[in-house]
């Protein structure tokens, strides 16, 4: 009893801040490693991607880290290749979600009542459809490939940041610096403008981190069903579809290590996103 009376006074208030910095160290060692990831397929140039029968089904070795595939290429080098065509696939398609959503917010809570009731009809009805059977009509109605499946992740992953950033300006409406503007005259198109698109950037920039995951485990997802990427392409989802009939053949390493790396690359994100909300929002930090 003496002991736990004699502690400092500051001793609970220290744990906050170790949270803190466990967060943001974890946040920048994900960085670290999608940046170096990038860099990497720069380095590797066309390894990986051109064919070599002599190394064909090779397992893991010094020479080939995660083994190669039944062309003969190096499984580590597409892996890399792969991760970089997902990232740039999913900040694109990530982008067009933050985009939509913040004009669909923005309409909703500067538009009057009829474009707000609209807002909140396309946001249910949204988020009221299976998501995956839509990502695939959409990516199979437009005929499948590369663009098919950004405009498909992007047009169907903004209902939750709209219904978030829309709660969030009904708010900022009831502020003094907002009622005083409406007293002198200005339009909500001006206080959108001036007032609450800037107020949203902190938030659009953690929106947009934590919609990467979505993004790319759907691209994934629709490339390994056959409706996303080119087959021709290194994609995380064509590597793993052609592993499946090689599995029962005892070469594990090909979708051992391109799902593994897919994984670690969502918990990055997943990572950033939280660094980041903790910086944007202070009172993350008491959590």
């Amino acid at each position: 009893m003496s002991a736990i009376l004699d502690l400092p006074p500051s001793a609970p208030d220290r744990a906050p801040d170790g949270h803190r910095i466990r967060t943001l160290l974890v946040s920048a060692i994900a960085v670290l490693a999608l940046a170096a990831v990038l860099v990497s397929t720069h380095l590797y140039g066309g390894y990986g991607i051109d064919a070599d029968f002599s190394t064909r089904l090779l397992g893991p070795s010094l020479s080939h880290p995660a083994g190669t595939d039944q062309l003969g290429r190096d499984m580590f080098a597409r892996t890399l290749h792969g991760l970089a065509l997902s990232f740039w696939v999913g900040l694109i398609a990530a982008s067009g979600s933050v985009v939509i959503a913040m004009l669909l917010a923005l309409a909703a809570t500067t538009g009057g009542r009829l474009a707000d009731e609209a807002v909140s009809f396309l946001i249910d009805a949204a988020m009221g459809l299976p998501h995956f059977v839509l990502l695939i009509l959409i990516s199979f109605g437009l005929g499948g490939g590369t663009t098919a499946v950004i405009i498909a992740v992007a047009v169907t992953h903004w209902p939750r940041l709209t219904r978030i950033l829309r709660a969030e300006l009904l708010q900022l409406r009831q502020a003094e610096f907002v009622q005083a503007s409406r007293h002198f005259g200005k339009s909500w198109f001006y206080i959108g403008r001036h007032h609450f698109l800037p107020h949203l950037v902190p938030q659009l920039l953690v929106g947009l981190v934590l919609l990467f995951p979505h993004a790319i485990l759907h691209e994934a997802g629709l490339t390994f069903i056959g409706f996303g990427l080119e087959p021709s392409k290194p994609a995380i989802g064509v590597l793993l579809s052609d592993s499946m009939r090689y599995l029962s053949a005892g070469k594990w390493w090909l979708g051992l290590f391109p799902g593994l790396a897919l994984l670690l690359v969502v918990l990055s994100f997943d990572a950033i996103g939280n660094g980041l909300r903790l910086l944007v929002d202070p009172r993350q930090e008491q959590s």
